[in-house]
């Protein structure tokens, strides 16, 4: 029997949508807004709370291949470190802004609060076009960004990780660097490392596990059942590949899956190892021929079940919100939905589970790996697996029950949870003066 769903009509919901022109920054400063009134949060606490603790802008001259002098601007903002150390990724992009990185340090935060890690928020980028440049050039941008960022890096003190562009080679050229310059071997500093460096077991699938966990739990809830329930996956790279892989091996059926080259739909199901060995062999999902091929719109526009978004931000909006037909949305994605539709989605009766919640799997994993660096102890892949699952299914009830409490829903149950968590932690350490 299905059961009922309690966020379907509740008596306090996100405000008016804010503007045409969506911006990460604004989204998530709204959505503070909103669960910090919930919970009547002082405004000396709304205050630093809002507010970065850290912006650090370096310029980071690189060396061409053909032996031109490129100079290229790096970012890492600190948004806080009340609970611990600060935990955030490293994206390398043409178009990447402040605001976009002020936006991702803050959404750590609340992201490490929602799942009980202790780590405050962080976010690093630098502004260049990965895909333009050889491995050379990637090395020699990433060797001096670290350089550069040496007295804000640091085990105790701010621990990057990958993210867009970036990956597993990028942390170990960021680990030896940083090590070269300490003097010892510092494996703790970044995360997402190679195993041979100290990485973690399942650090690279937990970001689409964490997705695949909260669903399951979110479907439980509402009595979706998963051999009756049929999965869109927008975003094709790791984290959309692994949930839709790991959500098919619970039985779901996944009829659409989308990259770069956009949308590929078959009602009778697709086959996700399949499309993954396609892509691993083509890059990308252009020319499968398994599903129909249609457009990113009209992906995120079929009907389903439950909907992965785990491409690039602001993919749902006041403009496409309506046409929306899937019961549950799982933010696998940073930022996917903007604040404006987030209104509309509550009026169509859709379970969202925010991102701050869905996509914590990668954090998780990343602290069990800082974790292991520290004690020079690693744990089998089923241990993390298990303690994940336990993590995310925890933060998951934590966040359902906050919304129950304040008759919300659970993307701003999730920031009343978390901003109410680090405000506590605040007022128990007091302001240094």
């Amino acid at each position: 029997m299905k059961k009922e769903n309690p966020f379907l009509t509740p008596t306090y919901i996100e405000a008016t949508p804010i503007t045409d022109k969506e911006n990460p920054l604004e989204s998530m400063m709204h959505r503070f807004d909103v669960a910090a009134e919930l919970i009547g949060l002082d405004e000396g606490l709304y205050n630093y709370l809002k507010t970065p603790i850290k912006q650090v802008i370096v310029s980071v001259p690189v060396v061409m291949d053909d032996g031109h002098l490129e100079v290229f601007e790096g970012y890492r903002v600190i948004h806080n470190d009340i609970i611990g150390p600060s935990k955030g990724g490293i994206r390398y992009a043409p178009d990447v802004t402040i605001d976009e990185v002020r936006a991702l340090a803050a959404w750590m935060t609340w992201k490490c609060a929602v799942a009980n890690i202790p780590f405050g928020g962080a976010k690093g980028a630098v502004k260049c076009n990965p895909q333009k440049m050889s491995k050379g050039e990637l090395e020699r941008l990433t060797r001096r960004y670290t350089a550069n960022m040496l007295d804000v890096f640091g085990p105790d003190r701010d621990i990057p990780a990958p993210d867009m562009n970036t990956n597993e080679q990028t942390m170990a050229w960021m680990m030896d660097t940083y090590s070269m310059h300490m003097k010892r071997t510092e494996r703790a500093v970044v995360t997402g490392k190679p195993l041979i460096l100290g990485g973690s077991a399942g650090r690279r699938e937990a970001t689409g596990r964490g997705v695949m966990l909260v669903t399951m739990t979110a479907m439980e809830k509402i009595g979706l059942k998963p051999k009756q329930s049929s999965v869109v996956v927008q975003g094709f790279g790791n984290v959309g590949s692994v949930s839709a892989h790991l959500l098919q091996q619970q039985g779901c059926t996944v009829i659409g899956i989308g990259d770069v080259s956009g949308g590929y739909y078959n009602k009778n199901g697709i086959d996700v190892d399949d499309a993954i060995a396609y892509c691993a062999k083509h890059t990308t999902l252009e020319g499968y021929k398994k599903a129909e091929k249609i457009s990113m719109a009209e992906l995120l526009e079929l009907e389903c079940d439950v909907l992965v978004p785990a491409a690039k931000e602001d993919q749902i909006t006041a403009k496409n919100a309506r046409k929306i037909k899937a019961k549950i949305i799982s933010e696998g994605a940073n930022g996917p939905t903007a604040a404006n539709a987030d209104k509309i989605l509550v009026e169509k009766g859709i379970l969202v589970i925010p991102d701050i919640l869905a996509n914590a799997g990668g954090v998780a994993v990343s602290y069990f790996e800082w974790v292991q660096d520290r004690m020079g102890y690693f744990w089998t892949l089923e241990e993390v697996n298990k303690k994940l699952g336990e993590m995310m299914v925890d933060a998951f009830n934590n966040v359902y029950d906050t919304a129950k409490k304040h008759n919300t829903t659970l993307r701003i149950g999730a920031y009343a949870f978390s901003i109410d968590k680090v405000a506590k932690a605040l007022i128990v350490r007091g302001i240094y003066a």
